[in-house]
């Protein structure tokens, strides 16, 4: 009853106001009026209601001069809102005049309609946008307006279902402009056509275009050139059939009623025509879904197309007031729906391109841009660019994403350029979405490069000059050849340094990225179990697990295992790998990848003396007889080796080996065992306490006669590295010369009898490097974060052996080692944390 009698009232409304027009209403009234109209309208809008489109232009200045007497500062809600305002009193208010007639012309194609059946005849630009170049007033309130001022041409567009509920409506102003190819006549011609429209009006309008007969005539989706599918079912709408802006139908005229279709995918090139690439045009539909009366939304009326922003409020009365209907006592409010709702319809394995188009089209930067004029951008001669095609077509499908309501699109035209351009990407294989978003990103850099003619730049080396110099000076030359959105949005800058390992030749560049590719890994980092040995005899072998960088190299483990076992500035370690009971190889190389050592090796560091002047090493091995046959026995290698440095001149006496053999063992030494009485007499005493003569150090001179009294003399030989082996238990004034010798390998023989006197469960247990078990399988299963992927590519290592680098010291190819440094981040990525990087394989 309520409507009945507000629409009553609205029309008595109009009448009155038309009769008064010639005498001119106030401003007062004229805004009273719209705003009843409007808010009438909004409540009684429905599918197939008319809308008008009207110029910005005219529409502002109306605002203007219907509110100026409801607030002397109206001008400062309507900020950034073309002024067009009239004289000013004294005061310093404007004062707008009355608007002219209508004049709609701005919005006006210069070339004619492509379709005489369209709902005025006039084709509007492609263009335009909404809240910038048109807004949309209900027919009532257009009708009422073209009656006090006239002008014109009138701009109708019908209201459409733009969702999956029956309430959501939008206002189509662009109806779809399909392409009719006619076979086998070869005839062509163009319809527009609403999307709402159903398969049984496309077949009579194309009839009545080439005046052919209904019973002998069939149509095709065309999509691509080729027969996609028969378009048979006349009650299904268009926009079920995903029919696409600009696509072609193909419009099959039969022989006889009773002719087999074929459908082969037979292009049309096939059936007479010349094959013709459709022209890509560029479709801007309206910017908001600008709502009169009430604030119309998404699911009330908008028009159809993208909803950049909520449109800015213009108030038709005091906006001071708030009531339940938004407009106060007296005002009408205009305001947008919220866009970017719109899903990408799977063409058959293209979820890889519809997951890297979301991810930019929801780009704010992205949607701000390709919903303004951004074809003046377009480079149409860059060589390395599309033409322009790319990015128009990439702009198209963005406005229809961010058109309002939820209907979903489907991105043939787009798919079908990209497949132009990127033949591996044609088809319905699956492919990488990386690969696609990196291809679609440099793609849309070279068309919309504003760089038109890339003049020639030299980089210098840095040659020792300022970072921030060298950064910008590369940069300045890059912006000089590469200057677009992308650029604006998704390019960084990174510092490379490469170190050569042989002359320390250092080489800094700067260079731009546009992704960064992260390994995938659940661990950058290693944990790695190490025994620790000293030579004074100050301690016990101790074991320790300590974590080094998963790609790192033998220094990093080296200076892990120092910061461990708190390494003097006097000493350092020496590490190596043992197997089968014998130093398999020294890990010296400071830049050998740790990937050498694998879980299941046993690695033992040992704490020695720096020497100024060299030293020599003294491998301990350890041997005890084994049973090999029912008669006979053999010394087999068992525990793990032991090492001290030779502090001595070339020669040295047999008597001192013995002292520092005695040495590294007396941590061994069980306590309360009696020496028996066949011991030579002169190791009968008392040990001192081995605190007492240091760390990492033998004194071979002054080496204490107070551990020969405690320790028997033991039975070692001594193999030198021609094979001859030297027995050292058989006095202590044996010389031996050292000059010759990098190392000396000593064989400890272990009898029965002093096997009792020593723990030597401490030489055999020697642990793996890395031991599985439920605490690291565990580990494994933890979740994997971004940043730990950021860590993991964030790191120095060296260059693989395939991509030497060429030392320009040197004068080789040499496997220097890398660092990256983010260096200028783009905006995309501000605030990810700034850290050193490597060149890892994603």
């Amino acid at each position: 009853m309520t409507e009945v009698a507000t629409a009553s009232a609205a029309a008595t409304g109009i009448a009155m106001a038309t009769e008064k027009a010639a005498k001119e209403l106030s401003p007062e009234e004229e805004r009273v009026l719209i705003r009843d109209i409007a808010l009438t309208a909004e409540a009684n809008t429905k599918e197939g209601d008319s809308f008008f489109l009207i110029t910005q232009k005219w529409w502002q200045h109306w605002i203007d001069y219907v509110n100026q007497d409801q607030q002397p500062n109206n001008s400062n809600n309507n900020e950034g809102s073309s002024s067009l305002s009239g004289n000013s009193d004294s005061n310093g208010v404007g004062i707008s005049k009355r608007p002219s007639g209508i004049d709609n012309s701005d919005l006006i194609s210069d070339g004619p309609a492509e379709d005489a059946n369209s709902d005025d005849g006039v084709e509007i630009h492609d263009t335009l946008l909404e809240g910038r170049d048109y807004v949309l007033l209900p027919q009532q309130v257009w009708n009422l307006l073209f009656s006090w001022y006239g002008g014109g041409p009138a701009l109708s567009r019908k209201v459409i279902n733009s969702g999956l509920s029956q309430t959501e409506f939008a206002v189509e102003v662009y109806p779809l402009r399909l392409q009719l190819l006619v076979t086998p006549k070869g005839d062509r011609s163009t319809i527009r056509i609403s999307k709402k429209e159903t398969i049984g009006e496309l077949h009579r309008g194309a009839c009545e275009i080439f005046h052919l007969n209904l019973e002998q005539v069939c149509i095709w989706d065309y999509y691509g050139h080729r027969k996609h599918a028969l378009m048979n079912d006349m009650d299904k709408t268009l926009d079920d059939a995903n029919i696409q802006m600009d696509q072609d139908i193909l419009v099959e005229v039969l022989n006889n009623v009773n002719d087999t279709l074929v459908t082969d995918g037979t292009s049309i090139t096939d059936n007479g025509f010349a094959d013709k690439e459709a022209t890509s045009v560029l479709l801007e539909p309206s910017k908001s879904s600008l709502s009169i009366a009430g604030g119309l939304s998404a699911n009330k009326i908008a028009s159809k197309g993208y909803s950049a922003e909520q449109f800015q409020n213009q108030t038709l009365g005091c906006p001071n007031k708030e009531s339940d209907n938004h407009f106060g006592n007296s005002g009408v409010s205009t305001r947008g729906t919220f866009g970017g709702l719109t899903g990408l319809l799977n063409l058959g394995n293209t979820c890889f391109m519809n997951s890297a188009i979301q991810c930019l089209v929801h780009t704010p930067e992205f949607a701000r841009y390709f919903r303004e004029d951004y074809h003046q951008e377009i480079n149409w001669q860059n060589p390395l660019g599309m033409v322009g095609e790319l990015a128009l077509a990439f702009g198209e499908l963005l406005r229809k994403l961010w058109a309002p309501g939820r209907t979903p699109v489907a991105p043939r035209p787009f798919k079908a350029k990209l497949a132009r351009f990127a033949p591996q990407f044609s088809g319905y294989n699956q492919h990488d979405s990386q690969e696609l978003l990196a291809f679609l990103l440099d793609g849309l850099h070279e068309d919309l490069n504003r760089v038109k003619h890339k003049p020639y730049v030299n980089s210098r080396d840095a040659d020792g000059r300022p970072d921030e110099e060298v950064a910008d000076e590369y940069w300045a030359n890059h912006i000089a050849r590469n200057d677009s959105i992308i650029v604006d949005v998704c390019q960084g800058q990174y510092k490379s340094t490469l170190v050569c390992p042989v002359c320390n030749k250092v080489s800094v560049t700067f260079d731009p990225f546009m992704y960064l590719s992260l390994p995938l890994q659940f661990a950058t980092t290693r944990s790695m179990t190490i025994t620790i040995f000293t030579c004074d005899g100050s301690a016990l072998p101790s074991t320790c697990t300590i974590t080094v960088p998963k790609q790192g190299r033998y220094r990093d483990l080296i200076q892990a295992v120092s910061n461990a076992c708190s390494l003097k500035q006097t000493e350092e370690i020496k590490l190596v790998e043992i197997r089968n009971h014998l130093i398999h190889r020294f890990l010296d190389d400071s830049f050998v990848s740790l990937s050498t050592i694998k879980d299941d090796d046993h690695l033992a560091a040992y704490k020695i003396q720096k020497s100024a002047t060299g030293n020599v090493l003294l491998q301990l091995i350890h041997r005890r007889q084994e049973q090999e046959t029912s008669d006979a026995q053999r010394w087999k290698p068992f525990g793990t080796p032991l090492i001290s440095s030779l502090l001595c001149d070339d020669v040295i006496r047999s008597g001192v080996i013995q002292t520092i053999v005695q040495t590294m063992l007396t941590p061994l030494l069980k306590e309360g065992i009696e020496y028996s009485d066949d011991s030579d007499p002169s190791t009968s005493g008392m040990a001192r306490d081995p605190s007492d003569h240091g760390s990492g150090e033998v004194d071979t001179n002054c080496a204490s006669t107070s551990i020969n009294k405690v320790l028997p003399k033991l039975p070692l030989q001594l193999v030198d590295e021609s094979k001859t082996c030297i027995d050292l238990s058989a006095g202590d004034e044996k010389a031996i010369n050292l000059s010759a010798m990098s190392h000396v390998v000593v064989y400890l023989d272990w009898t029965s009898k002093l096997l009792e006197k020593f723990n030597i469960n401490y030489l055999e247990n020697l642990p793996e490097v890395f031991k599985y078990g439920p605490i690291t399988k565990k580990a494994r299963t933890e979740p994997l974060s971004l940043y730990t992927c950021l860590e993991a590519f964030l790191r120095e290592e060296p260059l693989v052996p395939e991509d030497m680098w060429y030392c320009p010291q040197c004068k080789e190819q040499r496997q220097a080692s890398k660092k990256l440094d983010l260096w200028r981040l783009p905006e995309l990525t501000r605030g990810v944390p700034v850290l050193s990087s490597t060149n890892s394989t994603p």
